[in-house]
C-alpha cells in the first residue's frame, strides 16, 4: 500500500525513492510486525484469558508428557491470532499488493490459519475435545495446496519451469514432473503445514525455528527475484518473486514478536491457528521461489521433527508395541532423558540455525 502511495511522490523529494526498494520495504516489514505485536498481543491474551480461552489438561496433547498437561493447562491459547495480523498487516502496507506472489501467499497463510482457527475454536470454546476432526482437517490442507498447484499450472511461470523441480547443490539437474507437479506441490504445502504444527509442543520452540528458517528464505526470495544476483549465483530468475522478501520479512518480524511472549514459561500459545498457518507460508513461499526441496533442509528442524513421529508409529506398528523413541515428537524423547526444556529448546534453535545456514550455502555449493 505505502509502495502505491508514497514511491510516486519521489517526484517532490528523494526520500521517497527509498520506497522503490524491496531491502527497505522488508526491514519496514519486520519492525511493523514486532511493533503490532507488542502493541496487540497484550490486548489479545487479556481477551483470551477473560473468555477463557486456554489450555486444559483434555486439550494439551494425549502423547505428550504428563508433565505438561499439568503446568501448561490454563494458559491461553489461539495466538495465532496475533501472528496473522503481524503477518498481513505489514505485508499489505509494506509489499506490492498486486503482485501475484504476494497475493499467492497470503491467501494460503490466511485460509490455513482459518483451518487452524476452527480447529482451535472447537477445542478451547465448544470444548469439544477432538476440535475438527483429522480428517476434515487434512482434507481442507490438501484443497489449499492443490489449489496453489492448479493455480501454478494454469498460470506457468514466463521462463518455462514452472513444473521443473530444482536440486540443491546441483546447478544442472532439473526434476520434470509435469501434471504431477500439482500433487508435488499440495505435498509440499500439506507437509510443511504438518510439519510446523508436530513442532509446536514446546514454548517457543516452533516460532523460533520459524524465524530462522523465514530468514533464510527472505534471503532466497531477494536472491531469485534479482536478476544480478541470481545470474551471478546461478540460481534460476524469477521475475516479481523479489515482492516475497517483504512477506517473508514480516514472517520474521512476527516471529520475534511473538516469541517475547511464547517463550518459556509461555503466554500464550500460537495453536493451530498459528503453527498451520506459518507451515504453509513457509511451504508455499519455497515452492513459489523454486526452491521447493531447499526446504528439507532450511526446515531441517521441522523435518527431524516429523520423521520421529512417522518412524515411531511405523515401528510401533511393525515391532508389536515397541518404541525407537521414549516418545514423539523428538523434543519430547529428549525431555524424558531428563534434558530440561528451556535447554532442549535453545538445543533445537541452534539446530534451527544451522540448518538454515546450509540451506544458505547451496547457492555457493552447486
Amino acid at each position: 500500500m505505502l509502495y502505491y502511495l508514497l514511491y510516486p511522490l519521489k517526484e517532490y523529494s528523494t526520500f521517497f525513492n527509498l520506497f522503490r526498494y524491496i531491502t527497505f520495504r522488508s526491514a519496514g516489514a519486520v519492525v511493523t510486525a514486532i511493533l503490532l505485536t507488542f502493541i496487540f498481543a497484550p490486548i489479545i491474551i487479556r481477551a483470551l484469558k477473560k473468555r477463557k480461552v486456554r489450555e486444559t489438561a483434555d486439550t494439551i496433547r494425549e502423547e505428550g508428557p504428563q508433565a505438561h498437561r499439568d503446568n501448561k493447562a490454563g494458559t491461553p491459547s489461539m495466538g495465532g491470532l496475533i501472528i496473522l495480523l503481524a503477518i498481513v498487516l505489514p505485508t499489505l502496507l509494506w509489499a506490492d499488493i498486486a503482485n501475484r506472489y504476494v497475493i499467492v501467499a497470503l491467501s494460503v497463510t490466511v485460509m490455513l490459519g482459518l483451518v487452524g482457527f476452527i480447529d482451535d475454536y472447537l477445542k478451547l470454546v465448544v470444548r469439544k475435545r477432538s476440535g475438527l476432526l483429522g480428517r476434515f482437517k487434512l482434507i481442507a490442507q490438501i484443497l489449499v495446496g492443490l489449489g496453489v498447484g492448479v493455480l501454478l499450472y494454469l498460470a506457468p511461470l514466463e521462463n518455462g519451469m514452472t513444473t521443473f523441480v530444482t536440486m540443491p547443490f546441483l546447478k544442472s539437474v532439473i526434476i520434470p514432473l509435469g501434471i504431477f507437479y500439482i500433487i508435488f506441490v499440495a505435498i509440499v504445502v500439506v507437509g510443511s503445514s504438518n510439519a510446523v504444527n508436530l513442532t509446536d509442543g514446546l514454548d517457543g520452540l516452533a516460532i523460533g525455528t520459524i524465524a530462522f528458517a523465514s530468514l533464510a528464505y527472505a534471503g532466497f526470495c531477494y536472491i531469485v527475484g534479482n536478476f544480478k544476483i541470481a545470474g551471478y549465483l546461478q540460481v534460476m530468475f524469477i521475475d516479481g518473486v523479489g515482492e516475497l522478501t517483504v512477506f517473508m520479512a514480516s514472517i520474521l518480524g512476527a516471529a520475534l514478536g511473538f516469541l517475547w511472549y511464547n517463550s518459556h514459561p509461555a503466554e500464550v500459545f500460537m495453536g493451530d491457528t498459528g503453527s498451520l498457518s506459518l507451515g504453509g507460508a513457509i511451504g508455499t513461499v519455497a515452492v513459489l521461489i523454486k526452491q521447493e526441496l531447499l526446504l528439507v533442509i532450511v526446515g531441517g528442524v521441522f523435518v527431524i521433527e516429523a520423521a520421529s513421529v512417522i518412524i515411531q508409529v511405523l515401528y510401533f506398528k511393525l515391532s508389536g508395541g515397541k518404541r525407537v523413541f521414549k516418545m514423539a515428537p523428538l523434543h519430547h524423547h529428549f525431555e524424558l532423558m531428563g534434558i530440561p526444556e528451556s535447554k532442549v529448546i535453545v538445543r533445537f534453535w541452534i539446530l534451527a540455525a544451522i540448518f538454515a545456514l546450509i540451506g544458505l550455502s547451496t547457492l555457493k555449493i552447486r
